[in-house]
Order: structure tokens, then C-alpha cells, then sequence
């Protein structure tokens, strides 16, 4: 090797010498990772004031640093108990991006943060997120390419003490920066009802001094949901939809799925529907615009809303043709005492749940029914039914046919209309109108859905005379009678009672008013 090419790798060496030099120099004047650079860094992103335990950098095979124990207090009441703790988080640069002098991170990553937020209204919450406090969570003026958590939790304390905890398996928040929308991915926990939430969307900018005009839009589903954690409703939940719209006025379109619905120890049915509504996400009021739920051969239609705290649920219902079997066999254990088709037209109100309060307690019914034409499910009770409407129009009993399984041998159609109330599980009625061939009643009464127990009592008009209501030796005796009973026109005007349990249901003459 020569003299002069000794001179050039001599040259080079020391021009990568200088560069290295200028580069150190370079990178330890404009290096992000410092404390002091990092510390204001995660303030802006969290919105908080943050301490941290242990910190380090990372140089290899990115850019960065690992802190450890952070705790998160708010800025506008450093002095408070910490709204919350971070058991390691780690933030990822690029060198490209350091060399080029841009001011951007590629991933904050955080596993086991803890939130905990005071109960709305209280002093602790005044004092953490006074008025204006939202600014704070405009996002940062450097723009983070993704904020990743894991294994997070979010706790609401309400004002007896209890929590409220939101598992946050994974949530990933891409472009935030001061200004512009985020996209999200998040995979979260509900606790009650409790089931799994996903949901991808787009929220912001944040606009701070009007929350509840900042705009969001996305998918979710939310499954498996557990009904039985709302009272005494039973079944599993599957639902999906779309939202969009501002935080104060989000249009919701969902439909669900419950394989198995039913309530306390009614049968389990298949239940399927749709819902419209907005929703406000301040305070988590609903306006229901158009429900549409399926069961059987049954379209419930309703509307209403959920508002209040606690919430409470106002709901009106419309069935046209519908099937009463649908409707009745939810709410009970045994099979149901009628089928047929039905309208139906009705307002519903839920007050709020208490300890150990069950759905039924909690529900209060107003509306009114018309079975234009049913069948008793009790084959006996119905060939009862079928031989006293031939006796009340002065013939022999009738003769069975086959039909419906649950029907088989009946064959007496009456119709059934009336007002009714349901008020702690009791469906109670002054009008009660019940028709067959050749008698009327007109009845009142309860109904028990937990027993399936009837008592009702009224007066029978039939088109013949009383002696009719009855058979053999009875009929005889009651002849007498027949003139005392006698309507204006034709027939007999007589006391009944309805009575009995599932299986066990009579259609008795309350000649005496014993019932």
C-alpha cells in the first residue's frame, strides 16, 4: 500500500471520526428521551401530573425508554390522593425521525394502568375536574402514532362507596395529537350486565369547552351478555351496531340476538330485534325511537326512553296479530293457559333496581288486549269449555278434533278482550271479557305470573236458561231457579268464578257469591 492511499483511509477515518462526532454531538443536543423532555411528554398525553419510580433509556433496535411505577395525579389538585397508577410503560422513537429533527413518537406502549374516577358531583370530583378541566385532554402537541394499553382498569366510585369496574383488556389509540381525530380499537369489559365489548371507530378532535359537541363514529359488538345480572331476566346476549354523531347526540343502530330468553323461571325463547335510538355519552340517557323484537311468530313494537339517575324506563308496546303463547311463555314455568292471536297495546315503566328487588317488582304494566279467537291449553279444562258452550245454547257437547299439539281434542274458540294492569308480578283487571259460542262473561280480577294462579270473578250471559250451566241431577235442581236468573230478552244472567292453577283451572257457577 502506498503512501497516498494511506493518507486517504487516513482521511476517511478521521472524516467518521468528525461525523461520529457531529452525530453525538447532534443527537445529545436534540435527544427526546431526556427526563426532562420525557416527563412534560407523558403529562400532555395522560393529562396528568406523573411521578416516576424508575426510569431508563433504550438505544437498541429502537429509540426510547422504560419507566416504571408512574402515579397519575390531575392537574388542577396535585395535592389530592393519586386518580391513578401505571406499573410500566415504555415509549418507542425512531432514528430516522431523530436525525430528520422531527418531534414525533412512534409508540407509547402502557400495561396495568389504573384509573379511578369519584363519584359524579361529589367534592373529590369538583376538586379533580373543575370547570374547564377538559382542556387538559385536548391531546399532545407532539404527535404519538399510537398509544397502546394492556391489562388496564378503570373504577367509577359511586357515592355509597361501591365501584363500578371497566376491564380494558386492549385499547389502541392511533394519531393523537392536539386537534385532530383519533382512531380507535379497543377490547373491554362491562360489568353489568357483564360481556365483552370490541369497537373500532374515529373520536375527536376533542373540542374541551364543548364536550359534548365532539364527533365519534364506528362498529362494535357486545357478547356473550349475561342477562341474569338484571334482575331476574335470564338468557345470553349477542349485539352488534353503529354509531356516529357528537358525544351529546350519538345515533345508535343495533340488533341483537338472545337464543334463551327468559324471565325468572319463565321458558327460555328465542328472541331476536333491532333498535334506533340516540344516546347522550355525558350522561348515558337513551331515547329508544323504534324497537322491533321478535319472538316466535310475534313483532313486539315499542319506543320510549331511558333517562335519570337513577335511570329509569318508560316503554310503549304494540302487537297487531300477534300470538299470545309467544308473549305469555317467557314469564312462565308451566305451559301456557292460552294460545291464539292477539293485539296488543300497552305502556311500560321500570323503575330503578334495588337489593334483592326482582323484575317483576320492578315493572308496572298499563294497557289493554284482544284474543280474538283462542284455545284453552288444559285439553280437560277445554273440553269443560266446549261442552258448557254447547249446553249454553241449549244443545248437546260438542265433538274434538285434532290441531294444534298443545290443543289436540279441543274445540270450544272463544275470545278474550280487555284493560288490564301488571303491577309486582300480578296481572290485575276490572274488564274482562270472555266469549263463546253462546254465553258471555264479563269478568275481573288477578293473574299471578310467578304461580300462574287465576281468580276472577263476573257474571255468565247465556243464550239459554240457567238449568243449561249444568248436567244431570244438578240441572234439575236449578230449574227452579231459572226465572231468578232470567235476562230481558232470553237466557240467563249468572254468577261464575274462574279459578285455579296451571292444570287446574275451573269455570265454576258462583250461584251463591261463595267465590
Amino acid at each position: 500500500m502506498g503512501p497516498a492511499a494511506e493518507r486517504w483511509i487516513a482521511a476517511a477515518g478521521l472524516a467518521v471520526v468528525v461525523l461520529a462526532a457531529m452525530g453525538f454531538l447532534l443527537v445529545n443536543k436534540y435527544w427526546p428521551y431526556r427526563y426532562r423532555n420525557v416527563k412534560p411528554l407523558l403529562e400532555e398525553v395522560f393529562a396528568s401530573k406523573i411521578t416516576i419510580d424508575h426510569y431508563h433509556r433504550i438505544y437498541f433496535p429502537h429509540l426510547g425508554f422504560v419507566a416504571e411505577g408512574l402515579t397519575l395525579r390531575r392537574n388542577t389538585a396535585p395535592d389530592l390522593p393519586p386518580i391513578g397508577h401505571a406499573d410500566q410503560l415504555s415509549v418507542e422513537g425512531n432514528w430516522l425521525d431523530l436525525l430528520r429533527l422531527r418531534r414525533e413518537v412512534r409508540l407509547v406502549d402502557v400495561k396495568g394502568l389504573h384509573v379511578v374516577i369519584p363519584p359524579a358531583g361529589s367534592s373529590a370530583s369538583r376538586e379533580d375536574f373543575p370547570p374547564g378541566s377538559s382542556v387538559d385532554f385536548a391531546g399532545p402537541p407532539t404527535t404519538v402514532e399510537t398509544l397502546h394499553m394492556q391489562d388496564a382498569l378503570l373504577d367509577v366510585v359511586h357515592h355509597d362507596g361501591s365501584r363500578t369496574s371497566y376491564p380494558i383488556r386492549d385499547l389502541a389509540l392511533h394519531g393523537m395529537r392536539s386537534g385532530q381525530p383519533i382512531q380507535f380499537v379497543v377490547d373491554m369489559g362491562n360489568p353489568k350486565p357483564t360481556g365483552r365489548i370490541h369497537a373500532q371507530g374515529s373520536f375527536g378532535p376533542l373540542i374541551p369547552y364543548n364536550l359534548g359537541a365532539t364527533l365519534l363514529s364506528g362498529d362494535f359488538d357486545f357478547a356473550p351478555v349475561n342477562l341474569g345480572d338484571i334482575g331476574t331476566l335470564r338468557g345470553t346476549l349477542s349485539a352488534k351496531g353503529h354509531f356516529s354523531g357528537s358525544l351529546a347526540d350519538i345515533e345508535l343502530a343495533v340488533t341483537a340476538a338472545t337464543p334463551d330468553f327468559a324471565v325468572d323461571k319463565g321458558q327460555p325463547v328465542a328472541m331476536s330485534g333491532s333498535a334506533q335510538c340516540t344516546v347522550n355519552g355525558l350522561n348515558a340517557n337513551v331515547v329508544l325511537h323504534a324497537i322491533q323484537v321478535r319472538t316466535g311468530a310475534t313483532v313486539v313494537h315499542a319506543a320510549g326512553a331511558v333517562i335519570g339517575s337513577p335511570k329509569v324506563t318508560d316503554l310503549q308496546f304494540d302487537v297487531e296479530r300477534g300470538r299470545a303463547q309467544d308473549l305469555l311463555r317467557p314469564f312462565l314455568h308451566d305451559r301456557v293457559p292460552i294460545t291464539g292471536v292477539v293485539w296488543l297495546k300497552s305502556r311500560a315503566h321500570i323503575a330503578p333496581g334495588k337489593p334483592g328487588e326482582r323484575f317483576l317488582q320492578r315493572l308496572a304494566v298499563d294497557g289493554g288486549f284482544d284474543v280474538p279467537a283462542e284455545r284453552l291449553t288444559n285439553l280437560e279444562t277445554e273440553k269443560s269449555l266446549t261442552a258448557f258452550s254447547a249446553r249454553a245454547q241449549g244443545a248437546g257437547s260438542g265433538q274434538g278434533d285434532a290441531g294444534d299439539p298443545d290443543t289436540a281434542g279441543a274445540d270450544a274458540i272463544s275470545s278474550l278482550q280487555g284493560q288490564v294492569k301488571i303491577r309486582n308480578g300480578i296481572l290485575s283487571t276490572h274488564r274482562l271479557t270472555f266469549q263463546v259460542p253462546g254465553a258471555t262473561a264479563d269478568l275481573q280480577g288477578a293473574f299471578a305470573f310467578h304461580t300462574g294462579a287465576v281468580h276472577l270473578t263476573g257474571q255468565l250471559k247465556m243464550d239459554a236458561d240457567i238449568s243449561h250451566a249444568a248436567t244431570g241431577f244438578k240441572s234439575v235442581l236449578l230449574k227452579p231457579l231459572a226465572p231468578f236468573f232470567k235476562r230481558k230478552n232470553a237466557g240467563a244472567a249468572v254468577p261464575i268464578a274462574v279459578t285455579g292453577i296451571p292444570h287446574q283451572y275451573h269455570v265454576s257457577q258462583d250461584v251463591f257469591h261463595t267465590k
